[in-house]
Order: structure tokens, then sequence, then C-alpha cells
């Protein structure tokens, strides 16, 4: 992407937590849009493989979405898929998500 898109796309609704270690390397993030705010999406969340399993994911999710739930929105939703990493549900719930809608969908090619 170049330079100045990342800097438009940088400086709108989005917000993105980083989770880093005591190097400084990027082990995961979550990232927020709140371009329809007051709701606001979970677009994407995920940590590098040296950081699963160890309950960074579930920590960076709730400090992250205690920042979001400050700033006021009427409700915090995201989509997952059966792509997504086999605790991702799991780790969902246990940070207050709930089920609302669940849909079949032909599988686009990449």
């Amino acid at each position: 992407m170049p330079a100045e898109e990342l800097t438009v796309l940088l400086q709108s609704s989005l917000r993105i937590y980083v989770l880093r270690n005591s190097s400084h390397n990027a082990l995961g993030f979550c990232e927020f849009d709140g371009t329809g705010f007051p709701e606001t999406e979970l677009k994407n969340f995920g940590l590098v493989p040296e950081a699963q399993g160890r309950g960074l994911g579930p920590w960076l999710l709730g400090i992250s979405l205690q920042h979001e739930w400050s700033l006021g929105p009427k409700r915090i939703w995201l989509h997952t898929d059966t792509w997504d990493h086999p605790a991702a549900i799991p780790t969902y719930e246990r940070a207050g998500f709930r089920v609302y809608a669940v849909r079949q969908e032909p599988v686009a090619p990449l």
C-alpha cells in the first residue's frame, strides 16, 4: 500500500491495538473500525504463531475491548468463519460476544 493511502487509512476511524514483547516486536493486534459509530466492528484480530497458546490473545482482546467500550459504542460486533483459528470463537465468547446469526456462504475464489 502506498504511504499516502496508509496515512489516510490510519487517520480514519480505524483503531489498532498492537501487542509487543519486551524487544518491541509485534506479537498480535486488534483492529476496530468505528466508521459506523455508534456501532464498532472488530475487523481483524490475531497473534503470530509463537505467541499463541499463552493466554495473550484473550488478554489483548480484553484490554482492547475495554478501551473500545470506553468510547461509548452501542454495539461492538465481528464476523468470523471456519477459516479462523479453532480457539477464535471460544475466545470471542469469553470476551462477551454472542452469536447473532449463522449463515452458509459459497466460497469465493481467492
